[in-house]
């Protein structure tokens, strides 16, 4: 005989992992640290500035 499931269990644990697998996959996309995010605006301002700064006028 087999082992009787309960269906709102196995549903509610499938759900759970099928987000965690969504939270992770958009972690490894979108997901940057405090300094990292502040070191790509720093070189971006940089860039910006030395552009700004070979225009003839």
């Amino acid at each position: 005989m087999k082992t009787v499931i309960n269906l709102n269990k196995a549903r509610k644990t499938r759900d759970r992992d099928a987000d965690k697998a969504r939270a992770d996959a958009n972690a490894a996309r979108f997901g940057r640290t405090k300094a990292e995010r502040q070191a790509e605006a720093a070189r971006a301002e940089k860039a910006a500035r030395d552009l700004d700064g070979h225009r003839r006028e």
